[in-house]
């Protein structure tokens, strides 16, 4: 049997080959000592045996002072030991024998089939327990483990806890000072009013009153300063438009998107004309919208686009749509839910941008064009930004220098997720992509 040790402990030679030739034919492997203190040196050098045959008669230690010595070392104690003697010891001097950890006596003369097989059982359980001792280990590991990764994971659901606390902390914070900014554009802005009025006023009498005895560097001033406090007058109108930003579900109605975009239209008729743009427009769905603010999104992205014309190119202006669904969460953040979104797309063949820009330019006085070319207080899109995010939805843009431009507005087409279930079915007969 191979890779199995047995370790054959007796006095006396004749003995120890007798042993030897009754178990040879199973195929162990002998080791032989001819000593108790022998016995114990090749234990200490290795405890790889699955077996012990020792005489319990020896000179100097005796088996059992021997066994006991075997089992104070840990690492032997799994090792069984059978004793071997010629004595027929009393039940006392028997339980002097087990007492020391021998697992079984064999008398001599030696039967030879019942030392065969006392050694195979012994063997087996051995073998047995040894695997047990191993699976015992592997779970002793993967208890270690599960405690480990329990540990982390506790840990991290801290972090996460910590986190939650420091973001709405955060979202707090950020509210109050959103709403102490709003209240601080409102006001700065008012006080500014009055003294830009009577700029621009006395700027009027005094260019239409002394025309006349004003040189033409004088006219040039006048001008200069008429045009600074109209940009500075545009400014604060932006700034109180995007104050004044606000909605409540009490102002969402059911709007024609199509009629409101046909009002832009006549409102930018004029610059149509001069710059000979082409509006491709597909037939919108009706939205539950702020009417007021979706017109203003609308002129501003679209006003965009005649703006910022690409030279020696004709305007031209697509506006498509699509209805596709996204994952929110529900109002007590506690879920997850599918919500249908109307996607309009706005898509220009003016001089585009850089699309590195494409998150700035929705950020306040971010401009990406010389303010000499283009006129603009770059508020524009910073209140498109704020006017979809009041709608609960979402505005992107993708460019592309002298190439154009496209916005994405993402309109929820049920004001809350509760909603969707109820209204879906009637929401995909309704709508389809053009």
């Amino acid at each position: 049997m191979s890779g199995i040790k047995i370790l054959l402990v007796d006095d006396r030679e004749d003995n120890l080959l007798s042993i030897e030739t009754i178990l040879a034919s199973d195929g162990y492997e002998f080791i032989k000592a001819n000593s108790g203190r022998q016995a114990l040196k090749i234990l200490l050098k290795d405890q790889n045996f699955n077996l012990v045959l020792m005489d319990v008669k020896m000179p100097g230690l005796s088996g059992f002072e021997t066994a006991s010595l075997i089992y104070e070392r840990d690492k032997l104690k799994h090792i069984p030991i059978i004793f071997i003697t010629a004595y027929s010891y009393s039940d006392d001097k028997v339980y002097e024998g087990y007492k020391t950890g021998a697992v079984d006596y064999i008398y001599k003369p030696i039967n030879p089939q019942l030392l065969k097989a006392k050694v195979a059982v012994f063997i087996d359980l051995y073998k047995k327990t040894h695997q047990l001792m191993i699976q015992e280990q592997s779970l002793k590991s993967i208890n270690k483990d599960l405690a480990d990764e329990i540990r982390v994971r506790k840990f991290s659901e801290n972090q996460v806890n910590q986190l939650n606390i420091q973001l709405i902390e955060n979202i707090e914070n950020l509210e109050n000072a959103n709403t102490e900014l709003a209240r601080f554009a409102y006001v700065a802005s008012h006080d500014l009013q009055e003294p830009l009025r009577k700029i621009r006023t006395y700027g009027d009498l005094l260019k239409n009153k002394y025309t006349s005895v004003i040189d033409e560097e004088g006219q040039y001033y006048i001008n200069r300063i008429q045009k600074g406090a109209e940009r500075l007058q545009n400014l604060i109108k932006d700034i109180l438009s995007y104050s004044r930003l606000t909605i409540d579900s009490a102002s969402l109605v059911k709007s024609d998107l199509n009629i409101i975009i046909q009002e832009i239209l006549v409102d930018l008729e004029m610059i149509i004309e001069e710059t000979n743009a082409k509006i491709n427009i597909c037939e919108l769905p009706d939205l539950y919208v702020n009417p007021g603010q979706i017109r203003q999104l609308f002129q501003n992205i679209i006003g965009n686009a005649l703006k910022f014309l690409r030279p020696n190119t004709d305007p031209e202006i697509n506006i498509t749509y699509d209805i596709s669904s996204k994952m929110v969460q529900t109002e007590d953040k506690a879920n997850v839910v599918p919500q249908l979104y109307c996607n309009i797309y706005i898509k220009d063949n003016g001089i585009g941008f850089d699309d590195s820009y494409s998150e700035q330019i929705f950020t306040l006085f971010k401009r990406l064009n010389d303010s000499a070319v283009f006129e603009g207080t770059g508020i524009g899109l910073a209140i498109c930004k704020k006017i979809v995010e009041q709608h609960k939805g979402f505005i992107s843009a993708k460019g592309k220098l002298n190439e154009g431009s496209i916005f994405t507005i993402s309109l929820p087409i049920n004001q809350t997720p509760y909603e969707i279930n109820a209204q879906k079915s009637n929401t995909e007969n309704s709508y389809s992509r053009r």
